[in-house]
């Protein structure tokens, strides 16, 4: 029997000949035919069933020999009473334009029904008539589920409220939605093919390793959080992102071949931020109290004040200092002339960590230049905030040693220590390059802290007396 024969097809439609030899493309035709992944039939113009593929099979049962040759459904692939409707239902796609979707319920081998859905269409012959029909059918369940998939994966991304990118294996995004071009900065097609690099300033090789991983290894068990710096048109963007990933592979390959990753993000923003000023909130009170707790052991009030100090440097700032004003000011708030003189109090060490130090017992005047923050704090009676800013490491340097701060200073944040209704001095403390500028909710922190040190000054100066 011929390969054609056996895979239930015709040529034209129609019966071979006895004898007659098989056509070059025969076994082509049936391997594609038998190759599909939906099942196929075709019908002459008399309603004879001429093709078969395997897919048919597989669903209904009847093999090719038995199927080929018969005349339409009836008694066989469908129920004696529902053969004329389905016969003239399918049979009509060859007097209808395009194709023609129906379903219905066919019959197995081994008595069973499936309902199936079929697209039907006119085959014509070479003088342009109809010579037949084609059916391509699949279970209704089959193809409701391939239709879910596309109706989700197009949902995705066009309505979906949180970022969805398609990245191809290169790592470059191949399909974009439109939330996540919002939350890029950038239109849809103008992310397409683009380096992640392009798109984003800081978070860059974190999220590339992400991705590979997932190509690699898979999808990982739980969503990641991603802090990343996005380009805008308005400057670079810092922003957390909560993101799952799904390792996309080919259902038509023997072996899994990666088509890419899928990506899902949700900005987490405003509510990472909010947690992580919760929990600086939780800490920093947690460190008052320890700190109140500690300095009512002291004896001496000027060492509370250095336990206030030191608390304070947990988690805040690299180094403090104490300066205390010098004079009539240090008794009373006058309006004179006088410049402000600040001598040393206390100091963090230098070098290896370790206590604050009382220093300054010669009362020697801090060599301050005019201008410097903590001579306006003192004049402002306010807290004062400074940065070096974005420049050379030697121009920091010389800033820092030129306001007498340890060399590898690049934040400060002066607060004024006040006491009964007296400014007493000032409270500087001191961030490295490790470290970000102070903010107005440090400030506020400093200023709690500065309330007690200058608490706990003001009864050291009134023993002393």
């Amino acid at each position: 029997m011929s390969a054609s024969r056996r895979s239930g097809t015709t040529d034209e439609l129609g019966p071979e000949e006895p004898g007659r030899p098989e056509r070059p493309g025969s076994d082509l035709l049936a391997a594609l035919l038998d190759g599909m992944d939906a099942a196929l039939c075709a019908f002459d113009a008399d309603g004879v069933v001429t093709h078969w593929n395997r897919e048919a099979e597989r669903i209904l049962g009847w093999t090719a020999a038995e199927a080929v040759g018969r005349q339409g459904f009836a008694g066989w692939a469908v129920r004696s009473a529902d053969a004329e409707e389905v016969e003239e239902r399918l049979m009509s796609a060859m007097r209808a334009p395009g194709r023609q979707v129906h379903e219905f319920a066919l019959l197995t081998k081994d008595g069973g029904r499936v309902l199936v859905r079929t697209q039907s269409a006119a085959v014509r012959g070479a003088d342009g008539k109809p010579a037949g029909v084609y059916c391509a059918f699949s279970e209704v369940h089959t193809q409701i589920d391939l239709e879910r998939s596309i109706a989700l994966s197009e949902a995705l991304f066009e309505d979906a409220s949180w970022g969805v990118v398609l990245v191809d294996a290169d790592l470059r995004p191949a399909v974009v939605n439109a939330h996540a071009a919002r939350a890029l900065g950038i239109g849809r097609t103008a992310v397409l093919g683009r380096p992640l690099g392009e798109l984003l300033a800081q978070g860059v090789e974190e999220l590339e390793s992400a991705l590979t991983h997932v190509l690699a290894e898979g999808a990982p068990p739980a969503p990641a959080e991603i802090w990343v710096s996005v380009r805008t048109p308005d400057g670079e963007q810092r922003r957390c992102w909560r993101c799952g990933f799904v390792r996309l592979a080919s259902p038509l390959a023997e072996e899994p071949v990666p088509l890419g990753v899928g990506w899902l993000f949700n900005d987490i923003t405003g509510s990472k931020l909010a947690e992580q000023e919760a929990a600086m909130l939780r800490f920093r009170t947690n460190q008052l109290h320890r700190a109140a707790r500690a300095a009512t052991e002291c004896e001496d009030p000027a060492e509370a004040a250095t336990i206030h100090l030191d608390f304070a440097l947990a988690g805040f700032a690299d180094h403090a200092l104490i300066d205390r004003v010098a004079g009539e000011a240090a008794t009373a708030d006058s309006q004179t002339d006088t410049p402000v003189r600040l001598v040393r109090a206390a100091a963090t060490p230098s070098g290896a960590p370790g206590p604050s130090l009382i220093i300054g017992q010669a009362g020697l005047p801090v060599r301050y230049a005019d201008g410097h923050p903590a001579l306006q704090c003192v004049e402002r009676a306010g807290s004062v905030r400074a940065s070096v800013g974005s420049v050379p490491a030697e121009r920091a340097r010389e800033w820092a040693s030129a306001r007498q701060w340890p060399q590898e200073t690049v934040h400060a944040l002066c607060a004024v220590l006040r006491s009964r209704g007296r400014t007493l001095g000032v409270v500087t403390f001191l961030r490295t390059a490790g470290r970000t500028p102070f903010e107005r909710s440090d400030a506020t922190y400093a200023e709690d802290i500065a309330a007690r040190i200058a608490a706990a000054l003001d009864l050291a100066g009134a023993l002393e007396k």
